[in-house]
């Protein structure tokens, strides 16, 4: 079936030329390049052997193979655009000879892993075959790729977005999550709707008045393993609601100087599963529990200030298109996620500040009588520019921006019987992450620019070192400050010294950090860096976790070449994370678009 839709896919555009080419000048060729647009990646990494850190070996067991040292992670992406309304594409994806280190493992050999074509004018745009998707903030839905994780939950099917004025747009979709190169076997539903009331109303008095509504079906037949729960057999299977149905409103108003952002989804019944201190997970026998998410956003901004707040309660909110994928410890790589639940705190930019990460504790996971049933929590932002020709603002002007965020498990109360629980709405439980931070923003003159940073931390010290569901009673506080000063020169050159430095009395003790950058032009630069562990206890331990490298762009290719000790730990983008074990080795990236 898919060798039949690829095949289709190609010949379509292959025909239209026979349509639009006769009585054209350029040749069949020509257009065809005109009409053709894509892009390439790969990621390559030559694993070798430490003299600290020891032979390189492969946690998986079956990827510890003679040819482990080398690996690659390649990416084929290609639109055409034909019939002035229709597009088709495909991706190709490679993972030579194995994936690269800590990626999902079914990433193997290469494979044709999207494809779609898609019809747009004024009022339609149809899509079949696979596609990204995103409805509101993705609390209920969003279908994306992120390839620095090897995370890519692209469904497969069908998406109708049809916007019948300037002020009303409606989506209907349906599809299966790719997991790797396979599919999910539950099935997703969802219908969306966006009308811009300020239109609709004419309303004059503010800048935007959004309401959307969306919702999300999942269904998928599922059998419980035997031997996981019900080892007699006596559950009826039948009883495991095959449809979940959830909901999601939302409101977007903006008044010109504050804006307030809400959105509300209620997530259906569905199992559960414990997390025992011994065995296996178990599913809760005849017991479902729905979820709901709670995202506010507010702000106000005027020249040269700014201030926003993010509230956010969420819910047993893990939603996974395959039952399996919820079980606690089954899905460290994330795949099958039907919603977008990241971490929200401020990305950080520095090695240091990139230690102790957050991760959002979305699901409900029942433990021993307790457990967790989500997170509640939020984050400021402020920022603010000292006037040029003050004291503080000097000569160019002076930026301050600040960032506080806090979060904690929900107050839950579970039964003995691990059959329910109790929450409060807006009651705070055990503190699982607080973060202070500011950064100033100086240039000195035309040629001289500088940066200081100072983050105050707290952390929960199991969800820092194991990324563990389940958090311990122990804390990690750390004080980190940086300071980076750059220097430019005639003909885009420039040089760039950043020092940094973690304080703290837990864990691997205090870390210092330094990174030199020369640009030699607009193409070319190199760097060296250097993170080093000087006060853990144990001196063995006292690690540098150097780095150092170049890159060349060329129009719209790089290339980048480097090689280092990566320190192991959580490796997060967009604030979802994944853990990345210690190694050393030398890199290449090569990106490239047409």
């Amino acid at each position: 079936m898919k060798k039949t839709t690829v095949l289709f896919l190609l010949i379509l555009p292959i025909l239209s030329f026979a349509q639009e080419t006769e009585d054209d000048k350029n040749t069949t060729f020509d257009q065809f390049l005109n009409n053709l647009t894509g892009s390439f990646e790969t990621n390559a990494q030559w694993y070798v052997n430490d003299n600290v850190l020891g032979e390189f070996s492969d946690p998986i067991p079956e990827f510890d193979l003679e040819n482990k040292h080398v690996r690659a992670n390649s990416y084929l992406r290609l639109d055409y655009n034909f019939l002035e309304h229709f597009t088709v594409g495909l991706q190709v994806e490679s993972y030579e000879p194995l994936p690269l280190l800590s990626f999902y493992p079914e990433y193997k050999g290469t494979e044709l892993s999207n494809y779609y074509i898609n019809f747009r004018n004024k009022k339609l745009d149809i899509t079949a075959g696979h596609y990204y998707e995103q409805f509101g903030s993705g609390l209920l839905l969003r279908a994306f790729e992120e390839r620095q994780l090897g995370l890519n939950n692209a469904l497969r099917g069908g998406r109708i977005k049809y916007m019948p004025t300037n002020y009303l747009n409606f989506t209907a979709l349906y599809g299966k999550n790719r997991i790797g190169f396979e599919h999910s076997e539950g099935e997703v539903f969802g219908l969306d709707a966006n009308v811009d009331l300020k239109d609709v109303l004419g309303i004059e008095s503010v800048s935007r008045f959004n309401f959307g509504a969306s919702y999300v079906g999942k269904s998928e037949d599922f059998t419980a393993p035997i031997d996981e729960f019900d080892p007699e057999n006596t559950f009826d299977d039948t009883d495991f609601p095959e449809l979940i149905n959830s909901f999601a409103f939302r409101f977007d108003v903006d008044f010109g100087k504050f804006f307030v952002n809400s959105e509300y989804s209620l997530k259906g019944k569905d199992i559960s599963y414990t997390s025992a201190s011994v065995g296996q997970p178990e599913i809760i026998e005849g017991k479902y529990f729905d979820g709901s998410a709670l995202l506010f956003t507010t702000g106000y901004t005027v020249k040269g200030f700014g201030v926003s707040s993010t509230f956010r309660r969420l819910e047993n909110m893990a939603f996974f298109s395959d039952r399996d994928l919820i079980k606690p410890g089954n899905n460290p790589f994330g795949m099958g996620s039907i919603n977008y639940t990241p971490a929200l705190t401020k990305q950080q930019d520095y090695s240091l500040s990139n230690i102790y990460l957050y991760q959002a504790q979305s699901p409900l996971i029942i433990q021993n009588y307790g457990g967790q049933a989500g997170e509640i929590g939020g984050q400021i932002d402020m920022y603010y520019t000292f006037k040029r020709g003050s004291s503080i603002g000097g000569k160019y002007g002076t930026k301050l921006t600040m960032n506080m965020s806090y979060w904690s498990l929900l107050d839950a109360t579970f039964d003995q019987d691990n059959s329910s629980y109790e929450t409060e709405m807006f009651k705070f439980g055990e503190k699982l992450y607080k973060d202070i931070n500011f950064e100033v923003k100086k240039k000195w003159s035309k040629d001289w620019s500088s940066v200081l940073f100072y983050q105050n931390l707290s952390i929960n010290k199991n969800l820092a070192i194991e990324g563990s569901y389940i958090p311990d009673d122990e804390h990690i506080n750390s004080n980190i400050i940086v300071a980076e000063t750059t220097r430019k020169f005639s003909k885009g050159r420039s040089i760039r010294l950043e020092l940094q430095h973690l304080s703290t009395k837990e864990d691997r003790k205090n870390w210092a950090g330094g990174t030199l950058e020369y640009v030699v032009n607009r193409n070319l630069a190199f760097y060296v860096a250097d993170i080093y562990n000087y006060g853990n206890d144990i001196d063995e331990e006292q690690l540098h976790y150097y780095n150092f490298g170049g890159s060349y762009t060329k129009g719209a290719t790089r290339v980048a070449l480097n090689y280092g000790r990566q320190r192991g730990g959580l490796f997060c983008v967009g604030g979802v994370c994944r853990i990345v074990p210690e190694n050393v080795g030398l890199s290449l990236n090569l990106t490239t678009a047409f």
